[in-house]
């Protein structure tokens, strides 16, 4: 079994990743050192110029962590990845990933020089060929094990001895890292339900779009095509789910099932049994445990409709990226409205909306947070919550100066963004999409 250990973290430069593979063995997480040969075989391609193995100190957002009057979080994910590593590779130029093999995001070639732009497209504008192409790189994305990356898992988040990395699919390793982030914070062995990693929080979009930039860069290299680009639904206004049938993302019965003739009819949920909130993703490697994909849309009689056009507008006439308390009560707050805890027309009644609402009009595996990743309708719905971010950011010409400071865990502005590694910033994914590689179609809906 692999023991896990403690310290330091990363900068955010080399990025794309989480656990990769060759820095789980023993050896690694005993030296707290995640230094890999990069394709030269040196040490993050250091011969080469590509990067330098370096001991990390990050920015600490709690300095006064063990005073007795402060609370302590013993959770293995805050101050990421502190837990786990104090030697990372540092890549130079446009070199990334965990051993800087890879470029960022945003270039492509083998010196990482060519900038590349993909456009992401409204699921409608594309044609018959274009769609089914979609479906089967994801398909594939959720069939092929990953030969980079493992998952983390337990059925006792309290004792350290019991952690164990294992094998996932490439859409599973997504998948679960929205899992693994969205579960509770342990602070004294006790579960805190008022902040994730991923939600409640300034971080939210920015924390989605880098997982977006993971399961798309992670889909090209799998069908060394460099072209692909996710899809987006732009739901403003729809009465019905237009593509909840078996032309796109699949028809469902009265219980929710996906017809098994659609795309996705077959599909399972990793991590299922998300509430056993002192478990890391329980079910991982034995398919028959986990629970097929069900989708619900509309049958929710409090949450029947898709938000308008009309909300959209509203919420991008919200100035402020985000506001005190910078939590699920933040008023006058673009990313609260965006994210869905206030009405959009007000920026100040408590209410489901926006992101949230489409996520319960969905229903089944949608409306269930942790395992919501499972579904790729999640996929389609974030891309277009990140379009509506990059309109955002335009309109108000937002950058990284624009994120807040706070004291909300694993939510600060110089805090990496959990769980990836190594590190972004949480701040540095507010900035224009073109400078990550991407930008998103225009269209009108219906």
């Amino acid at each position: 079994m692999l023991l896990l250990c403690t310290f330091l973290t990363l900068c955010l430069s080399a990025v794309h990743s989480q656990f990769p593979r060759v820095c789980t063995t023993d050896e690694a997480l005993r030296d707290k050192s995640c230094c890999p040969a990069g394709k030269d075989g040196s040490p993050c391609g250091s011969n080469s110029g590509r990067g330098i193995c370096r001991n990390w100190v990050t920015h600490v957002p709690f300095p006064n962590l063990f005073e007795a009057s402060v609370p302590q979080y013993d959770d293995d994910r805050l101050n990421w990845p502190l837990d786990y590593f104090n030697k990372t590779c540092e890549c130079f130029r446009n070199y990334s990933g965990f051993n800087c093999g890879d470029c960022r995001y945003g270039f492509h070639g083998e010196e990482c020089d060519l900038k590349k732009t993909v456009v992401r497209r409204e699921i409608r504008e594309l044609s018959l060929p274009e769609r089914e192409q979609v479906f089967r790189y994801l398909t594939l994305a959720k069939t092929t094990k990953s030969k980079d990356f493992v998952v983390l898992t337990t059925e006792d988040r309290h004792d350290r001895n019991t952690y164990r990395f294992v094998d996932a699919t490439i859409y599973n390793v997504f998948a679960w890292i929205h899992y693994y982030s969205t579960k509770p914070i342990m602070t004294h062995s006790s579960f805190d339900y008022r902040h994730t990693y991923a939600h409640q929080g300034p971080a939210f979009p920015g924390w989605h779009r880098l997982g977006l930039l993971f399961l798309e860069r992670q889909i090209q290299l799998l069908n060394s095509d460099e072209d692909f680009a996710l899809p987006y639904y732009d739901w403003r206004g729809e009465e019905n789910c237009s593509i909840c049938s078996n032309d796109f993302m699949g028809d469902n019965d009265v219980e929710g099932n996906l017809d098994p003739s659609s795309y996705f009819g077959s599909w399972r949920s990793i991590c299922s049994g998300f509430h056993r909130v002192e478990a890391y993703c329980p079910v991982v490697d034995d398919e028959s445990q986990m629970e097929k994909l069900q989708r619900q849309p509309g049958t929710d009689p409090q949450y029947d409709r898709l938000p308008s056009f009309q909300d959209v507008e509203d919420t991008l006439n919200l100035r402020d990226f985000d506001r005190s308390p910078y939590n699920s009560r933040a008023t006058q707050s673009f990313r609260n409205a965006l994210e869905g805890f206030i009405m959009p027309s007000d920026g100040m009644t408590l209410d489901t909306t926006m992101h949230n609402q489409v996520h319960v009009y969905m229903g089944g595996t949608m409306g269930q947070v942790p395992i919501s990743s499972n579904d790729p309708m999640f996929v389609l719905h974030h891309c277009y919550i990140d379009k509506i971010f990059e309109l955002w950011i335009t309109k108000y010409d937002g950058n990284p100066n624009s994120y807040p400071e706070n004291d909300e865990p694993g939510q600060g502005p110089e805090e990496c963004c959990t769980p990836y590694f190594p590190c972004y910033w949480n701040k540095d994914l507010l900035r224009k999409s073109t400078d990550l590689g991407y930008k998103y179609s225009t269209y009108q809906g219906s």
